[in-house]
């Protein structure tokens, strides 16, 4: 059966402006970095898109490298995004990054002209597209000069092969610095995409400050710190879980008393809250709007229903904020 989006799925999603600019994100974006590869059954894959945009989420981020194996997830979402999607596309903000290892040699990663422009050509020829809605640098480049990076990007966008740029892993400094170079070149920086949770808040110590003066959004990935953020490890490590596999994402090392202690306490106050650990995660980075909204992962669709559950509950008393506070900075 043809798959027919549900007409109220714009009702309970809420859009939030991406900085100084016309669009608008989803509170909760889906993430096809880890469950969309080839080692995942595409119709499972299939459920998780329909299932996020039956519930208003209209941003589904992707890179070149991701699958596994590299490539492959952008290869799946193509193809569902023909057969399913088609006829859906001026709905959908579809975003794609380069900068991390794609090929061999010299040209297939980091953030020359060479290797951005070949990279996002493959990526469209893999999803079936004419352009993206937002096009990454995925990390800086220690070795290319900025501007060179900056003005593949704005020839990208002057393609017309990507609508918007965006930056992810950059520094606050060197964030400033290429924010600058893209407004001076006249394609805005439009979003930046650091890792943020309670557990890596790196971004506190003037990015978000950054973002804010230049009018540049945010988009938070793995806002539950690889799932640390969640019910999964309140009575230690599952045998079947990220943790306990040979995941390079989380071990567990990680995992320490103190840290399960941390996430125990936070676990209570969610509870008191009426919320999962995960949603009041969620809600935490989004917290003060500086964030424009979450990327989250899932393979499964409780976990989507259970992130956008969180709009439900997503503000937080003063008393709640110095409680997570002092939890977080607990050395017990």
């Amino acid at each position: 059966m043809a798959y027919q989006a549900d007409p109220a799925r714009y009702q309970n999603m809420a859009y939030r402006r991406c900085g100084d600019s016309g669009l608008k994100l989803p509170a909760i974006s889906l993430g096809l970095w880890h469950n969309f590869g080839d080692a995942t059954l595409l119709g499972n894959s299939r459920q998780l898109l329909q299932h996020a945009f039956n519930l208003g989420i209209t941003h589904f981020d992707l890179a070149n490298n991701y699958g596994p194996p590299p490539g492959s997830a952008e290869c799946n979402f193509g193809r569902i995004l023909h057969e399913d999607f088609h006829s859906l596309r001026d709905e959908l903000i579809i975003s794609t990054k380069a900068g991390y290892t794609m090929w061999d040699g010299p040209y297939g990663d980091w953030g020359s002209r060479k290797y951005l422009i070949a990279s996002l050509d493959q990526s469209l020829r893999r999803m079936g597209l004419e352009y993206v809605d937002i096009f990454y640098h995925h990390r800086p480049d220690p070795e290319t000069p900025l501007k060179e990076t900056m003005r593949a990007l704005d020839h990208i966008v002057r393609q017309g092969k990507a609508l918007y740029v965006g930056l992810s892993n950059y520094p606050a400094a060197q964030a400033r610095e290429a924010i600058d170079i893209l407004n001076d070149l006249g394609t805005p920086c439009l979003i930046h995409q650091p890792k943020y949770s309670m557990f890596e808040r790196w971004v506190e110590e003037g990015l978000l400050d950054v973002l804010q003066e230049k009018g540049v959004g945010s988009i938070a990935f793995s806002p539950l710190a690889g799932g640390q953020l969640t019910d999964r490890y309140l009575q230690g490590i599952p045998a079947d879980s990220r943790a306990a596999s040979d995941s390079r994402f989380l071990n567990p090392e990680q995992l320490t008393t103190q840290k399960l202690d941390i996430v125990r306490a936070l676990n209570a106050l969610a509870q008191r809250r009426g919320q999962k650990l995960s949603q009041m995660a969620l809600a935490w980075v989004l917290r003060d709007d500086k964030v424009t909204s979450v990327l989250i992962g899932a393979s499964k669709i409780s976990q989507l229903d259970d992130a956008v559950g969180m709009l439900e509950n997503r503000h937080f008393t003063a008393d709640e904020r110095a409680e997570i506070e002092a939890i977080l900075s607990s050395t017990k």
